[in-house]
């Protein structure tokens, strides 16, 4: 009797020091194979910068109240500019309105087009003033030469809207084609909405869906699908992609995944760029996601982290390419101004 009493003590004293790991276990989804189930919808839109202001210094964490005041002013934007515009306005001035940004200086989308978050994000409870926190001071390390000279080669996004052909008498060839256009013009690829992500003004939607073998992140914008075989060597590096090659293994209860073989542009290798992510299932709810890029344009890597909340909106298809009327006219209104300029120079006795 004395020996089942001890067996019985035993197995009781097993059983409660076990049940905490039980339940540890249990707290967040997992998969058949004991994996912290990373699939989802998830909604990445969020007010806290991914640069840190100034201001901020090397302070990694704001307040609760100076975070109630970024939600605020962004609140009061967005209802200041979702007012109903004066119906009887006058078109704008030739070459824009003096206005900055990728709408060309001539009127883009309205604010119901974009998705900046309602607030700041909190990671244990605490408000952190940017994405990025290493370096200290939250910011992007100095460029490089080699990046400096980079940035000088690479056509800016939005040119300057003048009313005219300019590029004429410049020597550039900003509107020839397609090809001459940005990745972004043409609905091809949006980095900073791929690898590393980083919640930007729309479409903020990632689905992951997950297997023993691979994971696949399929980004909103511009529907892009990263693939990352786990457990696995990386491609040969003249076989690359503009989200690069990327595997990925298990340490612990956190997914890594490594990236390489980027393209800068098609047919154009992105050299030295490497990217390390960690994805960690926090709760039912929540993906914590860490990044380190090292770039050769920067003089240093550089981290950040925020959470990925899980949302029950869907990921729809971004067919931006294959309804993107916005090119052709591009094309069509340079060929207009070329006509216009080349009529003033015969008018005027010119070549």
């Amino acid at each position: 009797m004395q020996t089942k009493s001890i067996v019985f003590l035993v197995l009781l004293g097993f059983i409660l020091t076990t049940l905490p790991a039980f339940a540890a276990e249990g707290d967040i989804p997992r998969t058949a194979s004991g994996r912290p189930d990373l699939t989802g919808n998830y909604d990445i839109a969020s007010l806290t910068p991914l640069q840190r202001d100034p201001k901020h210094g090397d302070k990694l964490y704001m307040t609760p109240e100076e975070a109630q005041e970024i939600a605020k002013a962004a609140a009061a934007v967005r209802a200041l500019t979702s007012a109903d515009s004066d119906p009887d306005r006058e078109a704008p001035p030739v070459g824009g309105d003096g206005s900055s940004g990728p709408s060309g200086a001539v009127g883009g989308y309205n604010f119901f087009w974009l998705d900046l978050g309602t607030d700041t994000y909190t990671i244990d409870g605490k408000y952190q003033t940017s994405i990025l926190f290493d370096p200290p001071n939250g910011r992007f390390p100095a460029l490089t030469d080699a990046g400096e000279e980079r940035r000088g080669e690479i056509n800016p996004y939005a040119y300057k809207n003048t009313g005219d052909a300019w590029w004429l008498d410049t020597g550039d060839d900003p509107y020839d084609g397609p090809e001459t256009l940005s990745l972004l013009d043409r609905c091809l690829y949006v980095g900073v909405a791929s690898v590393p992500a980083q919640p930007v003004p729309y479409n903020n939607l990632k689905t992951i869906v997950q297997t023993d073998t691979h994971v696949m992140i399929m980004i909103e914008w511009m529907h892009e699908a990263r693939i990352i075989r786990l457990n696995s060597e990386h491609l040969p590096s003249h076989i690359r992609s503009l989200s690069g090659d990327s595997i990925g293994w298990w340490e612990g209860d956190t997914l890594v995944v490594d990236t390489t073989n980027f393209l800068a542009v098609p047919h154009v290798p992105r050299e030295g760029l490497h990217i390390i992510e960690r994805f960690t299932r926090t709760d039912e709810a929540t993906v914590l996601y860490e990044f380190t890029v090292n770039d050769p344009d920067y003089a240093a890597p550089y981290s950040g982290k925020f959470p990925w909340p899980q949302t029950d909106a869907k990921n729809y298809e971004y067919a931006c390419h294959e309804g993107n009327y916005a090119l052709g006219n591009i094309l069509r209104g340079a060929r207009l101004l070329e006509r216009e300029a080349l009529a003033k120079r015969q008018s005027s006795g010119g070549e």
